[in-house]
């Protein structure tokens, strides 16, 4: 049996933790799947690429209002799919060639690797090997809605609907969350009619009411949103998949040439089976981490999607990097850091947050005030004729501190940054409004309006 030095498992963030300081270790990586994980191939970068094409093929649709009159005359599929993924796979296929054949320390195993006993691991090879020292980085994968028939029907996930072979004429997507209304914007962009089937009463549910009910009215323009329904079951008949659903007028049937499911995703702890290696995990299959990234099993640690409530690549990245300095300097570790982390949707509109939304914060008993800037009372905003978008502030009214910061509209994921940015660094409002130029007329000024219009107590 062999040993290691360090196991890491998993090719997505777990991969970047390697750099020239690792040379001495004798490390095994092992990944199930594709090298480079979620947010290369099937996740983060492909879909924004499908996100960008798809803003430039909605364009002629916006154009009216500002006196262009344009059309789209066709989006040529293979050719967009083949694109992004022409270069997507080649830097998946050459991340492996690396670690595999240039790092003369490291040994690749390509299987579903489970634990058959405390820090002993099945490589899914049929090697079992063990080490002193483990990373657990093996993310997420959707799930399968309990919904009768379902598995049965023949639906997609996020995860191989890109590679469609065509564009279907209709879609139905059952789910209200990220990669629900990313791909609506995209697939409806191309010309595909998409119905949009939620549980809740909104889209984006998890957003502050404000901004989850702007972009629920918006989308209702856009798409043929379901609202409050209850998927019951699934059939197919020939070509056709369809969805039986209850809602508040009853019983209905959707139905399209495709079924998008993306109801959310869940840790792939149960497939390593953590637990025959005495790691515990939280009820939702989360393995439990210490703020070192510390599993309760000395010398084994977790990252990403597995363990975080946060499924976001930024988030596993920066875990990561505290793993690989607790690695390599266990006797003085640093911890995470969790108390700003902004997220962003790229549908249509984008949408960006960071921090608490109002209801958390009455919720929480937490004394604050908010203001509201919207898109059309800035000049660049007149520009663009956006009168839908808006930024939403919170702060504590006192101090000036932000508490939270909400955004729906054009660019709303880089509007967003600088507010992090003072909420990580401790900016208060006014300083951040007063103590600096705004570049007029640029979309910035929203913020600088925003936070000029906290009624902040002094």
């Amino acid at each position: 049996m062999r040993h290691f030095d360090l196991v890491i498992i998993g090719t997505g963030s777990g991969n970047s933790i390697l750099d020239p300081r690792f040379d001495g270790w004798d490390v095994a990586i092992v990944e199930k799947g594709v090298f480079g994980g979620t947010c290369l191939n099937v996740g983060c970068i492909p879909t924004k690429m499908f996100v960008h094409t798809a803003d430039v093929a909605r364009t002629p649709a916006v154009g009216a209002r500002l006196g262009v009159d344009a059309e789209l005359r066709g989006v040529r599929w293979p050719e967009v799919r083949d694109r992004i993924f022409g270069r997507i796979d080649p830097i998946a296929e050459g991340g492996k060639r690396y670690r595999a054949e240039d790092c003369a320390n490291v040994t690749v195993y390509t299987g579903q690797a489970r634990f058959v006993g405390p820090k002993r691991l099945d490589t899914g090879t049929g090697e079992v090997i063990t080490a002193d020292r483990f990373v657990l980085a093996a993310g997420s994968r959707p799930i399968e809605p309990d919904v009768e028939g379902i598995a049965e029907v023949g639906y997609y996930t996020n995860e191989d609907v890109m590679r469609l072979e065509t564009l279907p004429r209709r879609m139905v997507i059952l789910g209200s969350g990220f990669v629900a209304t990313e791909f609506a914007h995209v697939f409806s962009s191309f010309g595909v009619d998409v119905t949009v089937v939620a549980r809740s009463g909104a889209l984006l549910r998890a957003e502050d009411a404000d901004v989850a009910t702007r972009f629920t009215g918006l989308a209702q323009q856009r798409w043929d949103v379901r609202l409050n329904r209850k998927t019951l079951r699934a059939e197919r008949d020939g070509d056709v998949v369809r969805l039986h659903v209850e809602g508040p007028q009853g019983a209905e049937v959707v139905e399209a040439e495709v079924l998008l499911v993306a109801v959310g995703r869940q840790p792939n702890s149960d497939l390593l089976d953590v637990a025959a290696s005495g790691i515990p995990t939280h009820p939702d299959g989360r393995v439990v981490v210490d703020c070192y990234q510390r599993t309760e099993v000395d010398g084994v640690y977790a990252l990403g999607d597995l363990s975080s409530p946060y499924q976001l690549k930024h988030v596993a990245n920066h875990e990561a990097r505290v793993v690989q300095h607790n690695l390599l300097w266990p006797d003085s570790p640093v911890t995470t850091d969790h108390r700003f982390v902004p997220h962003a949707v790229f549908s249509s509109p984008q949408v960006a947050s960071v921090g608490l939304t109002e209801q958390q914060a009455e919720a929480r008993g937490v004394r604050y005030v908010t203001a509201t800037q919207e898109y059309a009372g800035i000049a660049y905003g007149w520009a663009m004729e956006d009168t839908t978008g808006f930024a939403k502030l919170l702060a504590d009214p006192d101090s000036g501190e932000l508490l939270g910061a909400h955004i729906v509209g054009p660019q709303a994921p880089t509007l967003i940054q600088p507010l992090v940015q003072a909420m990580h660094f401790g900016l208060d409002a006014r300083s951040m409004a007063r103590g600096q130029y705004w570049i007029h007329p640029a979309m910035p000024e929203l913020i600088e309006n925003a936070l000029l219009n906290l009624p902040l107590e002094r």
